[in-house]
Parts: C-alpha cells; structure tokens; sequence
C-alpha cells in the first residue's frame, strides 16, 4: 500500500508541474497579441479493483459497494480559452483585429496554410499585405505604389485611393477562416494555428458573415490573459504541490518505521 501512495503522489506532483507549465505559458504571453489562454483538464488514472460492486459475497448475497482504489492523475489536454481579447486602437492602417469568432488565413513556407488572429500586418517590397514575418495574406492583396488613404471595411473589402483617380480603388477582399472545433487546431508558434483532423477544414467567408467576425481596422486584440485569474491558479497549483510532496514525505516515513520496527 505505501508504495502504490508514492506512486499516486507522484502523479500527483507530474500533473502540477504540467499545469503550471501552462499557467507560466499564459502569464509570458500576457502582451502578446491576440493570444488566448490555455487551461490544463485533468483525468484520473485506471483504477485497480479489488473487488466490484454487485460481486457475490455469499451463495445468496452480493457486494453493494465495491473496493477500488486509484492510480492517481494525469493532465488530459490542454484547451484554448477562446473569449473576446480587448481591441486596442492603433491608428495604424494596416493593423485589423476580429471582433467575433474566426481567423485570418496565411500562406506559411512550404505552402502550408496558417491561421492567426493576431492581424498586425504590414507591406512587402513589393506591396503585399504580410505578417510580421513576412508571410503572405491570403487571399493576397496587393497595395500598389503610391497608393494612400487605406481602409478594411467590416467584411474585409480592401480600399485605396490610387494617383489620378477620384474615386477608391478595390483591390481585394480579406477572407475570414472559420473551423467546426477551433479547439482542434495546432498550435505552431508566432501566434500561428494549422488545420488538423479534429479542428475540421477551414469555411472561408467575409468578415461578418456565417458567424465570421467582423474585420476592424486601425485596431488590434489584445491577450485574454487575466493576470489576477492567472496569479490564483498560479497560487492554487503551488498549494497542491505542496501537498502532494507532503504525501510523498509521508510515506517514506511509513516505510521507514516499518523497516525499522520489522
């Protein structure tokens, strides 16, 4: 039985760390932009047996209750906390933010498409609208020399005042990915998200439109990390920490009486 403790208590130990790990995450990532917060779920382990309720404890009796002990926890999976970061203005043109559900579209190296809601963007030499790693927008939407006075309406339609025109010129529309389980999707790094199995593939639409959100511009969404919540987690894991280390001290010193006494 003590050793089974030790066991459980290390598990125990193994999920805080873990949990941690993702508080630490959330709390590092508090400025960044569009970031979304993770929350470790946790699950028990088998359990093991001894006996099972309704087994028969005599030729005309059966157990009512059974005899079960568990194996301890695990962290089960992590999951993107997907509420509204706040929008902060800008005043920058080429800064857009999603008010609602949904994603900007990226073309990553090697073809691989991405997905991000953080929309500080800028232009390429050549004038295309860019990430801040100089991946393409998608759809590409290409701003031609010399042009001014940009503007993003709501559902992504992209407008410029060229030389010698009156009138603002389209020159292309922003697409809003949507996913069935945004849950599902994978975590890249620099603020970036892939298609996978479990998230479903991408409905593309404009902004504001099929539960999409809305496009606005000269904003940008801030992280939906809460400092305050972040330090009561941070503080509520080191406790059972504490407590499971306890355990562990606990029983080494039942194993050591034991040896000491037999």
């Amino acid at each position: 039985m003590p050793t089974s403790a030790l066991q459980v208590a290390r598990t125990g130990l193994e999920a805080q760390d873990a949990r941690m790990r993702v508080i630490s995450n959330n709390l590092a990532n508090v400025n960044t932009t569009a970031f979304k917060r993770d929350r470790a779920n946790f699950a028990t382990l088998a359990y093991q047996d001894a006996r099972v309720a309704g087994e028969r404890s005599s030729a005309e009796t059966a157990y009512a209750t059974g005899l079960n002990l568990g194996t301890g926890v695990a962290v089960q999976s992590t999951s993107q906390i997907m509420t509204q970061g706040a929008l902060n203005n800008t005043g920058n043109a080429l800064d857009l933010a999603l008010e609602g559900d949904g994603y900007f579209q990226v073309q990553m190296p090697g073809g691989q498409l991405g997905y991000t809601r953080a929309g500080n963007f800028t232009r390429s030499a050549e004038g295309q609208l860019v990430t801040q790693q100089g991946y393409p927008v998608q759809p590409a939407i290409t701003v031609p020399e010399g042009a001014s006075a940009i503007t993003v309406a709501p559902d992504g339609t992209v407008s410029a005042q060229l030389a010698g025109q009156s009138d603002p010129a389209e020159l292309g529309q922003l697409q809003v990915a949507s996913f069935a389980n945004p849950s599902g999707l994978r975590a890249l790094g620099d603020n970036f998200l892939s298609e996978t199995a479990a998230s479903g593939a991408a409905q593309l639409g404009p902004g504001g439109q099929n539960g999409a959100g809305n496009i606005r511009q000269g904003m940008l969404e801030a992280s939906n990390v809460n400092v305050v919540e972040e330090l009561v987690d941070m503080i509520e894991c080191q406790r059972a920490y504490e407590v499971n280390s306890k355990m562990v001290s606990a029983v080494d010193e039942m194993l050591r009486n034991a040896n000491q006494t037999l």
